[in-house]
């Protein structure tokens, strides 16, 4: 599983200039189109015909399978443009790190896993939860950036990611009381489903470390009473130039190479490399991928 996610951020990398480039600038403006039509012409026509509907899809209206989230946009004009311009800063700080392809391949799983369980058990979809999945993944990548709540007080992105998560799993008990909507209920879980399938693991760099260290101390196996083994320190031995040359180990051509897309100091020097101090090992990484990659345990 590890090689074949490692083998997908290659991937994602090598191709990271293909696919629709600022997807959130086209998908924002799409539905402020939407919005503003609507309300200037007090008509649902333009809602009606993106919008999704299971009965029509299965009559033809292919169409409405991606166009949906442009129909997302409702309420107060003023909230509307705050949400739309926060969807489309967060997407694109993730499109500028992630690069195009991987971003795009992000937000259209989530519109294919909600088209999908809209489609297989007759319910609905919108893009209410997708977008909330925008800003969990921001959160994860950049999570001390900080938020001015009511453009005054700063609070971190993470404070706000543990809220949203909340709120999910919240949406999810209610919706099944006082009748158990089974699958209907689990529409939040679904529509954030692309945030686990990209992060994994990486899910829990949304929380502190110091929450980290103390959820690892209480699930903690108890060690046993026996005296382990002293483990020996790993020995780095450094060319200091006293030993032979017949005895040196041959030196690389180069100093630092990012374990993830093969790129060395010598063929890109205006990279930074550094070392990951999770990975069970001595495992570099560029500047690209320090703090985006799998830890290699």
């Amino acid at each position: 599983m590890k090689n074949l996610r490692r083998n997908f951020e290659r991937f994602c990398f090598r191709n990271r200039n293909k696919g629709i480039p600022n997807l959130m600038l086209y998908i924002t403006l799409g539905t402020a189109m939407v919005y503003l039509f609507t309300m200037v012409t007090q008509s649902p026509i333009l809602y009606n015909l993106l919008c999704f509907d299971r009965e029509r899809i299965l009559q033809g209206e292919l169409w409405r399978l991606i166009t949906y989230p442009l129909t997302s946009a409702g309420g107060n004009i003023v909230l509307t443009s705050i949400f739309l311009v926060c969807y489309y800063s967060l997407g694109r700080s993730m499109e500028n790190l992630w690069g195009t392809l991987r971003f795009n391949l992000y937000y259209f799983s989530g519109v294919l896993l909600m088209d999908l369980y809209a489609m297989v058990f007759g319910g609905y979809a919108d893009a209410y939860y997708l977008n909330l999945s925008l800003f969990l993944g921001y959160a994860t990548l950049y999570p001390n950036a900080h938020f001015l709540l009511l453009y005054i007080i700063p609070v971190k992105a993470w404070i706000f990611a543990v809220l949203d998560l909340a709120i999910i799993f919240f949406d999810v008990i209610t919706a099944s009381i006082p009748v158990f909507y089974f699958p209907y209920n689990l529409l939040p879980l679904v529509s954030i489903a692309n945030y686990f399938l990209f992060f994994g693991k990486d899910f829990f760099n949304i929380f502190p470390i110091s929450w980290r260290v103390n959820a690892g101390r209480l699930f903690r196996k108890k060690k046993n009473y026996a005296p382990a083994k002293k483990q020996q320190p790993k020995v780095i031995r450094f060319d200091a130039g006293s030993y032979q040359a017949s005895t040196a180990t041959p030196k690389a051509p180069y100093n630092h190479r990012c374990t993830v897309c093969g790129r060395t100091d010598v063929s890109h020097p205006d990279l930074e490399f550094r070392y990951c101090s999770r990975c069970n090992g001595y495992y570099c990484y560029c500047q690209d991928h320090i703090s985006n990659h799998t830890h290699i345990q």
